[in-house]
C-alpha cells in the first residue's frame, strides 16, 4: 500500500523593501532601493524596486527606508573562553601573552565556558554576525563537556555555528607553552575529536552546526597529531583549522625544530588544501602565498587582534590578488576586547591602507571579506555569504539614516568607514535574532551577569593555584 502524499504548507514569507542592498554576489550587484523576499529559511528573490505583487503567505512586511541590507557577517576565527580574561597582559607580544594567560585558561570548566560562549555569541550576533566560528583547544582534565557547552549556547541563541574541536599534546615538559595538565595525549585528542564529529556534525545544506578539526598550532602540538588529525578530518569529510605564521618566533621555532618554515611544515603534514583554513597568516613570503593559492588553503584574517599583540600586518591584498580565500575573524577577546566583527571591516581597511597605500583595500573588498570571503573560508559559499535566491536567509538590515551615517551618500562606505552601525534586523535561517539592536533569543543583561560571575570565579581559581 502506497504511503499517503504529504501536504506541505507554503513557507511563510518576510518581505523587506525600499532599502539599499549590497548582495556581494559574483558581480557585486547593488540596488539603491530594492527588495528581498524570504520564504521560510531561504532567500526567494532579491532585486530592484518593490517586491513582486501577489505574494501569498506574507507574515511580515518591513519598510527598509534608510537602511542597507547585506549578507550576515561570517566570523572565521575565535576563542570564546577568552571572554573571561579580557584586559589582561595588555602590553605583551604573543608568546609572553600566552605564558601569562595559559595558567589562567587551564582552570576553566564547563559552566565558565558556557557563560563565555553566551557572551561572545551575543556580542557578535548583536553586531551583525550570523555565522560564528570557535576554535576551542584548552581541555583541562575533569573540566566537563566544554565543546558541548559552546554548542548549547549557540543553539539557544539561534546562531549558525562552526565550532572546531581543538587540541594540544605538547605541554610545558615537552617544550610547549601550556601547563601539562591542560593538554591531552595524542590518542585522547584524536578520540575526543572523532566523538565530537560523530555527535554533533551536520553536513546538510541548511546546517546550523558544522564541526571541524583544529590542533592548536605548530608550537603546541606534535607532528603526529597534525598528521593524524588531517587524516581524521578527511576520513570524516570535515574541515581543518589551525593557527599559522602568526609571529616571527613561530617561524624561528619551525625552522629550528623541523628545518623548514611554517607553510612548508604544514604542507609536509597534509595541512594545505581546499578543506583547510588558518588563522592570522601574517609572516608569509611570496612562496608561502603561492602555496596557499595553489592548494586553495584559506585565511582567517584578524586585524585588531594582530595589532593588539603587535604580531604584524598580514599581506591580505597580496593574498587576494593571488586568489587565496580570505575571511575576517574576531579572534579571542583576550586579544580583541571589543568582541565584534563589524568593527573589523573598518580596521582591516585602515590597517592595510597604512601598510599598502590608499588603494590597498576598498570598502567593498572589506565587506566581501566579512561576508562571502568568510563563507568561502568555512566551505559554505554555496549556502551563505551573499544575497541570492536559493541561499539561506542569513541577512542584516543596518540603520544608516541616523546621526552617525546620514551624510555618507554611499551606504557601503557608511557601513565600513562610519561608526558602528545599529542593526535593525538580523535574520539567521529566516528567524529574527536581533530586532532594533537587541537580541530576541536571550536576555543580554542576564548573559552579562553570568559572564561577570564566571570571570571572577576563574580569576579566584587561578589566584589560588
Amino acid at each position: 500500500m502506497a504511503a499517503p502524499t504529504e501536504t506541505h504548507r507554503p513557507a511563510d514569507r518576510i518581505v523587506i523593501e525600499h532599502c539599499a542592498i549590497a548582495t556581494v554576489d559574483a558581480h557585486d550587484t547593488e540596488h539603491p532601493s530594492g527588495h528581498i523576499v524570504v520564504a521560510g529559511n531561504r532567500i526567494e528573490s532579491v532585486g530592484a524596486g518593490p517586491a513582486p505583487e501577489g505574494l501569498t503567505g506574507v507574515v511580515r512586511r518591513i519598510d527598509g527606508t534608510g537602511h542597507l541590507a547585506t549578507p550576515g557577517l561570517v566570523n572565521t576565527h575565535h576563542h570564546f573562553y577568552q571572554w573571561l580574561t579580557r584586559g589582561l597582559a595588555q602590553n605583551s607580544p604573543l608568546f609572553d601573552w600566552l605564558v601569562a594567560l595559559y595558567p589562567v585558561w587551564a582552570r576553566i570548566d564547563e559552566e565558565m565556558v558556557h557563560a563565555a560562549a553566551q557572551a561572545s555569541l551575543a556580542m557578535m550576533a548583536r553586531g551583525g554576525v550570523t555565522t560564528a566560528m570557535d576554535h576551542h583547544y584548552v581541555f583541562p582534565r575533569g573540566s566537563g563537556d566544554l565543546l558541548g557547552a559552546e554548542i548549547r549556547a549557540a543553539r539557544d541563541m539561534g546562531v549558525r555555528f562552526s565550532p572546531t574541536r581543538g587540541s594540544m599534546d605538547r605541554g610545558k615538559s615537552q617544550g610547549g607553552l601550556p601547563p601539562d595538565f591542560a593538554v591531552e595525549t595524542t590518542e585522547q585528542a584524536l578520540i575526543a575529536t572523532e566523538e565530537a564529529i560523530d555527535t554533533h556534525h551536520d553536513p546538510s545544506f541548511d546546517s546550523m552546526l558544522r564541526v571541524g578539526v583544529a590542533p592548536c598550532s605548530p608550537f603546541s602540538v606534535s607532528t603526529e597529531l597534525l598528521r593524524e588529525a588531517a587524516e581524521l578530518a578527511r576520513r570524516k569529510g570535515v574541515r581543518l583549522h589551525t593557527h599559522g605564521s602568526e609571529t616571527v618566533e613561530e617561524e624561528q621555532f619551525c625552522k629550528e625544530l623541523f628545518g623548514m618554515g611554517p607553510t612548508d611544515y604544514f604542507e609536509s603534514t597534509g595541512w594545505l588544501g581546499e578543506d583547510v583554513w588558518m588563522a592570522h597568516c601574517i609572516h608569509m613570503n611570496d612562496a608561502d602565498i603561492a602555496a596557499f593559492a595553489r592548494t586553495g588553503t584559506g585565511v582567517g584574517h584578524c586585524p585588531s587582534s594582530n595589532a593588539r599583540i603587535a604580531a604584524g600586518t598580514a599581506r591580505v591584498p597580496d593574498l587576494l590578488r593571488a586568489g587565496v580565500p580570505v575571511g575576517l575573524g574576531v579572534d579571542g577577546t583576550a586579544s580583541n576586547e571589543s568582541g565584534e566583527l563589524h568593527t573589523e571591516l573598518r580596521n582591516a581597511l585602515l590597517i592595510h591602507r597604512l601598510a599598502g597605500g590608499a588603494a590597498a583595500l576598498t570598502v567593498r573588498q572589506a565587506l566581501r571579506l566579512g561576508t562571502y570571503g568568510g563563507a568561502q573560508v568555512l566551505g559554505r559559499a554555496a549556502e551563505i555569504g551573499s544575497l541570492e535566491p536559493g541561499k539561506l536567509a542569513d541577512l542584516v538590515l543596518w540603520k544608516l539614516d541616523g546621526l552617525g551615517h546620514s551624510t555618507i551618500a554611499d551606504p557601503v562606505a557608511a557601513l565600513v568607514l562610519g561608526a558602528a552601525a545599529p542593526v535593525t534586523l538580523s535574520l539567521i535561517n529566516g528567524r529574527a535574532v536581533v530586532e532594533d539592536g537587541r537580541l530576541t533569543t536571550v536576555d543580554e543583561d542576564a548573559v552579562a551577569r553570568s559572564a561577570r560571575t564566571a570571570s571572577r570565579r576563574l580569576a579566584e581559581r587561578a589566584a589560588g593555584g
